[in-house]
């Protein structure tokens, strides 16, 4: 990243009401030029198979609300054995059958590839929604094993680490490998490029 891409601040609204993620972001984001305004607000969500459908729906209603640049971010675990599921209802999944409820939906299957997908949405008065989207592989545990990161992170065990769950890793590290962390880096390296519009 060139001195001439860090000397400029970009500001813009990340709006969401997950603490989690907002910290997430604040953390992947501090070694670029761009300044987060929280909204603690959430527009309605469609109902759709395709995480780059609800993003754009949910950016478009952020920027209406808020007047200026702004993102979200969306995120699903998809199982193979389960057809995607929950996917893009993964926040739903989450909070009615939690870790164990998968874990048990899951008993005694051998196949436990899933992937963890995360989609940016991105919208201004003279940006129409753009999509950044990172997704890492790997396999839903055996048993719920972390205490760190939220959701789905104690059973989703990423390839690119050996035997260790998202929620077994620090910040820091999870920040190398997750879905959210490649998302939001392409759309800073963007945003860098073309600026906000």
């Amino acid at each position: 990243m060139t001195e001439t891409k860090r000397s400029t601040k970009r500001k813009i609204v990340f709006a969401t009401g997950n603490r989690h993620k907002l910290h997430e972001v604040e953390s992947i984001l501090k070694d670029y030029p761009i300044i987060i305004e929280h909204r603690n607000i959430k527009g309605p969500e469609i109902q759709s198979d395709d995480l780059d459908e609800i993003a754009k729906t949910s950016v478009a209603w952020t920027l209406k609300k808020c007047g200026c640049p702004s993102f979200v971010e969306d995120a699903g675990l998809f199982v193979t054995v389960l057809r995607g599921f929950p996917g893009t209802f993964s926040s739903y999944a989450y909070n009615t059958i939690g870790n164990k409820g998968l874990l048990k939906l899951l008993d005694g299957v051998k196949n436990r590839r899933a992937v963890f997908k995360s989609t940016i949405a991105y919208c201004s008065s003279r940006q129409k929604p753009i999509c950044f989207t990172g997704e890492i592989r790997g396999n839903i545990s055996l048993k719920i094993r972390g205490v760190n990161g939220f959701g789905f992170d104690p059973i989703f065990e990423p390839d690119d680490v050996r035997d260790k769950t998202f929620g077994e890793l620090e910040d820091e590290e999870k920040n190398r490998y997750s879905h959210r962390a490649l998302a939001v880096r392409l759309f800073a390296e963007w945003l860098l490029t073309y600026g906000v519009k």
